[in-house]
């Protein structure tokens, strides 16, 4: 049984943003980016720690809809297609009270990857990398 309750769920901003409200008084803006990258879903969790993928690439993602999954939980779908994680309403309340230092931990996971938040193609397509503008494909 969940910790806390929602008193509010809404979409906002065109899907890029989730508002939650709880019943113990606190409530958070989730950017649709940062549900996306932190599904629970295995597909991004994995079965096990060591399984769990770091995704980039979403940040103009958009929430698409949101189905309640009991009475415990919601499932987000996202115009990228992703639509097989269930947030739970603890899970949510974690991701807003601690918001700032799993974001912060998110962007340092990308960095040492190689990552970035853009879709493949964007940041090269926009950027002057040098490649003469056609070998590479980003143009």
């Amino acid at each position: 049984m969940a910790d806390v309750w929602p008193t509010e769920l809404r979409v906002k901003n065109a899907g890029r943003d989730l508002a939650i409200a709880f019943d113990d008084g606190t409530s958070y803006e989730l950017s649709a980016e940062m549900l996306r990258v932190m599904s629970p879903s295995a597909e991004v969790q994995g079965h096990s720690p060591a399984e769990r993928r770091t995704v980039g690439g979403k940040r103009e993602v958009a929430i698409v809809a949101a189905q309640a999954v009991g009475n415990y939980a919601v499932k987000l779908a996202f115009d990228d297609g992703h639509q097989t994680g269930i947030y739970t309403w603890d899970y949510l309340a974690e991701l807003g009270r601690d918001r700032d230092a799993k974001w912060a931990a998110y962007l340092e996971e990308l960095a040492a990857k190689g990552l970035t938040r853009e879709r493949a193609g964007e940041a090269l397509a926009t950027a002057d990398h040098g490649c003469g503008g056609g070998g590479c494909g980003c143009h």
